[in-house]
């Protein structure tokens, strides 16, 4: 059976926890917990190559590209930026993620999600930006944590990226 490396990026508060538990245990949690360091869970996914196990690393927010550490990403088959669609703010965050991560690590499989989709009514991010992202080559989500709407399937797309 393969196993895969994923790690989840993005700004803090953006929902990257959630997603993982959203996608792990199918659970929602609305009290806010911050992650320290590093958290790993694992998920078997099927994909057109048979199953696959999604070794999940949960990365502490990263607003301050200087305090990435390359250590955690080494070694990783694919990555979920994660962006907060209620704050555009954090998108930046992830396109700095996105170029250090290229440069560090070169191209590897990539989605963009779009987290959140369930307070449309704060929803901030410009759908003319999305679609900029969508022309650049980004595979791009809409996501909520806490509905579950497109979790799985946001897990399982990038999961078939990596087994090609």
């Amino acid at each position: 059976m393969l196993q895969k490396k994923v790690c989840l990026l993005g700004s803090f508060s953006v929902g990257k926890t959630s997603l993982i538990a959203q996608f792990v245990h199918g659970i929602f949690g609305e009290k806010y917990l911050t992650t320290i360091g590093v958290k790993i869970d694992k998920r078997r996914v099927t994909t057109e190559k048979g199953e696959t196990t999604l070794v999940i690393w949960d990365l502490n927010g990263q607003d301050d590209l200087q305090k990435v550490r390359l250590a955690n990403l080494r070694g990783s088959s694919g990555f979920l930026f994660v962006v907060d669609g209620t704050r555009p703010a954090t998108l930046n965050v992830v396109l700095e993620l996105d170029a250090l991560v290229q440069r560090e690590m070169g191209a590897l499989p990539r989605l963009l999600l779009l987290n959140k989709c369930d307070l449309q009514d704060e929803w901030l991010l410009e759908a003319s930006r999305v679609e900029e992202l969508r022309a650049a080559g980004w595979h791009v989500k809409r996501t909520s944590a806490k509905t579950g709407e497109q979790v799985a399937e946001a897990f399982g797309a990038l999961a078939e990226m990596m087994v090609r």
